[in-house]
C-alpha cells in the first residue's frame, strides 16, 4: 500500500500525457473538406500525395493540418469600372469556383489559405476591367450583358486556372449606370421602338394598297376580258333567254308587239 502512490502518480501522468498527444494527434475533417498536413520536421507542406479526406486522421502531435473547402463556393464582388468612353460603371458580380483536389497542398504552399482574396477576387477585377472598358454603356445596357459575362469568365479562367483554383462560372448580377445615362438610354431605346412601330404600321398599310390595287386590276382585266368576248349575237341570245324566263312568272301577263330596236321581243303588262 505504501508503493501504491509511488505507482499511482506514474500511471496518471503517462494517461494525462497520452489524452493530451491523442488529442493533439487526432484530425476530423468534415463534409466538403479536406486536408493539407504539414510536416514539422521532415519537408514541411506535403504537396507529392493527395490530400487528407473526410473522416477522422492521425497524425503526428509535431505536425499540422490546414484544413480547406473542397466543394463549390461563392464570392461576391462589387467594381466600379469604366465604359469604352470613360463613364464609371457599378458591376455586382459573383463568381462559382472550388480548389483544384490533388493540388491542394500547392494551393496552400504558393498562395495560402487566403487564396480568394490574393488571387480570385484581383483577377475578377482586372478582367472586369478589362473587358467592360470595350463597350459603351448602351451597351452593357441592352444587349451586352451576356456577352461580357462570358468574356470576363474566360479572362479570369485563363489566369487562375495556373493558380490551383478551378473557376466554373461568372455571374453578372447588376450593372448600373450613372442615371443620367441610364435615363438617355431609355429615352433613345423608347424612341427607336416608337420608329419601329410606325415602319411597321407604313410596311402593313403599303401591302393593303397593293393588295386593293391588286384586286381592282384583276377586276379590271376581267371586265375586259369579258366584254372583248361579247357580241350582239350573244347579247341576243341572252335577251332571249332572260325574256322567257319572265313570260313563265304566274304575276305577268306577257303581251309581244313586233320586236325592239335590238331584236328583241317586247313585253308589255304587268299583273
Amino acid at each position: 500500500m505504501d508503493k501504491l502512490p509511488k505507482i499511482a502518480l506514474p500511471a496518471v501522468f503517462i494517461l494525462i500525457l497520452a489524452v493530451i498527444l491523442i488529442s493533439k494527434s487526432a484530425v476530423t475533417i468534415g463534409s466538403g473538406e479536406a486536408g493539407v498536413l504539414y510536416k514539422t520536421f521532415g519537408d514541411g507542406v506535403v504537396t507529392d500525395k493527395p490530400p487528407l479526406g473526410e473522416g477522422f486522421h492521425i497524425v503526428a502531435p509535431w505536425n499540422k493540418v490546414f484544413i480547406y473547402e473542397v466543394r463549390q463556393q461563392e464570392v461576391f464582388e462589387k467594381m466600379q469600372v469604366l465604359s469604352s468612353n470613360g463613364l464609371e460603371i457599378k458591376l455586382d458580380a459573383s463568381a462559382w469556383f472550388e480548389p483544384k483536389y490533388d493540388l491542394l497542398g500547392k494551393l496552400h504552399q504558393e498562395k495560402g489559405e487566403a487564396y480568394v482574396q490574393r488571387v480570385l477576387l484581383p483577377t475578377i477585377r482586372s478582367a472586369a476591367r478589362s473587358v467592360v472598358g470595350r463597350y459603351t454603356p448602351e451597351q452593357l445596357y441592352s444587349s451586352k450583358r451576356d456577352a461580357i459575362q462570358v468574356e470576363i469568365y474566360e479572362e479570369t479562367h485563363k489566369i487562375v486556372d495556373d493558380q490551383y483554383i478551378q473557376l466554373n462560372q461568372i455571374l453578372i448580377r447588376d450593372v448600373t449606370l450613372p442615371p443620367t445615362i441610364k435615363e438617355a438610354i431609355e429615352r433613345k431605346l423608347k424612341q427607336e421602338q416608337e420608329s419601329l412601330e410606325y415602319e411597321f404600321r407604313l410596311v402593313t398599310a403599303k401591302k393593303e394598297a397593293e393588295k386593293v390595287t391588286i384586286e381592282a386590276q384583276g377586276k379590271a382585266d376581267a371586265n375586259r376580258i369579258l366584254s372583248a368576248s361579247l357580241t350582239d349575237k350573244i347579247l341576243q341570245d341572252k335577251g332571249i333567254d332572260a325574256t322567257l324566263e319572265l313570260s313563265k312568272s304566274p304575276n305577268t301577263k306577257v303581251v309581244i308587239v313586233g320586236s325592239g330596236d335590238s331584236g328583241l321581243p317586247l313585253i308589255l303588262g304587268n299583273n
